[in-house]
């Protein structure tokens, strides 16, 4: 009888072993293996950028690979706002944690040596002391993307569509990801100016940066500015203060003016909706935010967790791009946009992450 039951429990155990191996769902829906958290920086989930961007990778993981989620809204957003989310999330046993932006740097550098059993995906980022010299932790992956190819796309795209006029550019903080879709932008321009016939100038007084990502009612003003100058497409690089820019074109579409925006880091073509089937987004330079946690998970669960290293996202591994429907380019615009993509993972033609020279 004992031999009967200690079997019985050996077959159970080989059971159990086995559906854990294979990600067998439970009641729940989800395994009972890796629990994925995220921290929020400043804005909501659905911020149509950084955070909405890194989470749906992550909802994508649930679906697709079975783990569970979860996310935190820090307080305010400071080095001790963001690592007591990082604290309550691995004591609740969510130990592969993602955090968006350059902000989470000098909490990463805390949180990898404190959490050592811990996995952190850093987006936009490298964990420092508050010094800029990198310390990259074994259980650490930095990952940081070409802006510069995704702003060339869509200055590429934009261009075309528009054929002649006068671009704009605001940014929000200048730094190095947002200076870096600037000078690609322009780039972008110059080269449909070159290769494709295009007459578009880009003027050094309609090149701002606003010096922040949450100023609406500036990012508004800067675009009313712009627009009053002439300009019919500007690329806002800026967060909340491109969302200002996005309301001052919805206004002047609404009145039948022809301006467009830029979109950035995600599709944000449903933010530039002012009547049913019409948006001011003419398209995005996209960072393939999701993507990149989707990955990570993804390596993670198969046992490739690129731990210490800085990995960057570009038209290569597609990290970067315009959006698959462009609903404002023309089939033409965007079969070319795709020809040039294609140029870019090929090597045979290539976009500088610095500062080039001001379209005139």
């Amino acid at each position: 009888m004992k031999s009967r039951v200690a079997l019985l429990v050996l077959a159970l155990c080989m059971i159990a072993s086995l559906a854990f191996a294979n990600g067998e769902k439970g009641a729940a829906g989800t395994t009972a293996g890796l629990k994925v958290g995220m921290v929020t920086d400043a804005g909501t989930i659905d911020d149509k950028s950084f955070n909405q961007g890194t989470w749906e990778g992550i909802v994508r993981a649930e679906a697709d690979m079975g783990i569970q989620k979860n996310y935190l809204k820090p307080a305010g957003t400071t080095e001790a706002d963001y690592l007591r989310e990082i604290t309550n999330l691995y004591d609740a046993g969510y130990k592969f944690i993602v955090t968006p932006g350059f902000k989470f740097e000098t909490t990463i550098f805390q949180a990898q040596n404190r959490y050592k059993d811990a996995k952190f995906v850093l987006l936009d980022g490298s964990p420092h002391a508050g010094d800029y010299n990198t310390v990259m932790g074994a259980n650490t992956v930095s990952i940081f993307f070409a802006e510069h190819e995704s702003g060339f796309l869509a200055g590429v795209a934009a261009a075309l569509q528009v054929k002649q006029g006068e671009f704009g550019f605001i940014g929000g903080m200048e730094i190095p990801p947002v200076q870096k879709f600037n000078w690609g932008f322009q780039q972008g321009v110059a080269y449909a100016n070159k290769n494709y016939g295009t007459n578009i100038t880009m003027k050094a007084e309609n090149v701002i940066y606003q010096g922040s990502f949450d100023n609406v009612a500036a990012g508004q003003q800067l675009a009313a500015n712009m627009f009053d100058r002439g300009v019919s497409v500007i690329f806002a690089a800026a967060g909340g203060v491109g969302v200002g820019a996005i309301n001052e074109a919805k206004a002047r579409a609404t009145s039948g003016k022809a301006v467009w925006i830029v979109g950035v880091d995600v599709d944000q073509y449903n933010d530039g909706v002012y009547t049913a089937g019409k948006s001011i987004i003419l398209t995005s330079a996209m960072k393939r935010i999701d993507v990149a946690s989707y990955e990570m998970v993804k390596a993670e669960l198969a046992g490739r967790f690129p731990g210490g290293q800085v990995l960057t996202f570009d038209a290569v591994n597609d990290g970067v791009g315009i959006p698959a429907n462009n609903p404002n380019l023309s089939a033409d615009t965007q079969a070319k946009v795709k020809e040039v993509f294609a140029k870019l993972k090929a090597g045979t033609v290539t976009v500088s992450p610095e500062r080039g020279t001001l379209l005139k």
